[in-house]
């Protein structure tokens, strides 16, 4: 049997509005749950598809920054 996780999170925040993807994102940090984890990857990837290659750039430089 085989589970496709990313079609069924992109299943579950489809049409979401910006402020339902915010709370969704805040809720992940805020709570630090592994299984959060996923969800998170997913709107990366969408954010990452849909960004400019500035948008990319800053958003790497943040998350580098970060991580110092």
């Amino acid at each position: 049997m085989s589970f496709n996780l990313r079609g069924a999170i992109m299943a579950n925040i489809q049409g979401n509005s910006q402020d339902e993807v915010e709370a969704v994102i805040v809720d992940a940090v805020q709570r630090g749950e592994e299984k959060m984890l996923p969800g998170l990857g997913v709107m990366m990837e969408v954010f990452w598809k849909n960004a400019s290659e500035q948008q990319k750039d800053d958003v790497c430089q943040q998350i580098s920054q970060g991580l110092q």
